[in-house]
């Protein structure tokens, strides 16, 4: 103030350019406000202004219209596929999908080589393990494979690799088949130890020596040991009928038996052949001869073979009696 109470400048300051006029600087912003949160305000006004600015067809994937229109196609073409049965007839006919794609780069299955195969023929172990022209080799599983092959009764054990491209080795083991065993009826085919390796449904095997009877199986080397004792008459015996477990009788191709002793069968088939040899006994009338007593031979006629001696005993004269005219 001066000295007549004046204040010597005024209280709020004038505009630019006037007398007097001094610029007086703002404080700054309070505390309550500071720099970084007016930032953080204004932050999403300027995201809303650009995404807003953007142009729809700027912000989807490129060419996600051509996709999403092939994909319909695709999809269309698989329904009406389906629905008429055509997917299933060419799956049949080409394969699947996958394998059709892998022949087509040349990794198909073009060659297999099988060893081990003794009584199998090729084609059988083909089938057996699935094996296809529509199959291709990378989706082919080895141990599904193997799998298949071992469920077969005669084969005992399979080794299967892939060898790329496109070849196949498959490597066997058979069970031997011995014999053929018949119980109740029923034919099976037997390995050498009596174990059953599959029914009898192959003409192959028609040649196996035939056992016969509950346990038979289990006996098969014996009766192997009586055909060979049998020398020229091996030939003719078409089975073996074991009897309560302890003998057998052997079944001749004219349907004569022969019935072996317990004991000493090489003796009694010795005889058997004498027999044969001088007096054509498997010649005869007879269907049934019975060796199982050492010091005789007890034979069993046919029926008209038996009616014919009862004849011939009749008209034969009684000694002592002469003779009735």
């Amino acid at each position: 103030m001066d000295g007549g109470g004046r204040l010597l400048r005024p209280l709020t300051a004038g505009p630019p350019g006037a007398v007097g006029a001094r610029n007086i600087p703002l404080p700054n912003p309070p505390s309550a406000f500071p720099n970084r949160l007016v930032r953080l305000l204004a932050r999403p006004q300027l995201r809303r202004g650009r995404s807003v600015a953007v142009p729809l067809e700027r912000r989807l994937p490129r060419f996600l219209g051509t996709g999403l229109a092939l994909g319909f196609l695709v999809a269309a073409i698989g329904i009406g596929l389906g629905s008429g049965g055509h997917l299933q007839a060419a799956r049949e006919h080409y394969g699947a999908p996958h394998h059709l794609l892998a022949r087509a780069v040349g990794l198909g299955i073009e060659r297999v080589t099988i060893s081990g195969i003794a009584q199998l023929h090729e084609p059988e172990v083909l089938a057996f393990a699935g094996i296809s022209p529509r199959v291709s080799l990378p989706f082919l599983s080895v141990r599904e494979t193997r799998e298949r092959l071992e469920a077969v009764p005669l084969i005992k054990s399979a080794t299967v690799r892939k060898l790329y491209p496109n070849e196949l080795s498959i490597a066997l083991l058979e069970r031997e088949a011995h014999a053929l065993w018949q119980k109740n009826g029923e034919l099976f085919i037997i390995a050498a130890d009596g174990t059953v390796i599959d029914s009898f449904g192959d003409g192959r095997f028609a040649f196996l020596p035939l056992v016969v009877g509950e346990e038979a199986n289990l006996h098969t080397r014996d009766y192997l040991a009586l055909l060979e004792a049998a020398g020229p008459l091996k030939n003719r015996i078409r089975a073996g009928t074991l009897v309560s477990g302890r003998r057998w009788t052997l079944k001749i191709d004219n349907g004569i038996d022969v019935r072996l002793p317990e004991r000493e069968t090489d003796a009694a088939l010795a005889r058997l052949i004498k027999l044969e040899r001088e007096q054509n006994i498997l010649q005869k009338d007879v269907i049934a001869i019975d060796l199982r007593m050492a010091d005789r031979v007890v034979v069993r006629l046919t029926e008209e073979a038996a009616a014919a001696r009862l004849d011939s005993l009749k008209k034969k004269p009684v000694r002592g009696k002469g003779v009735e005219t």
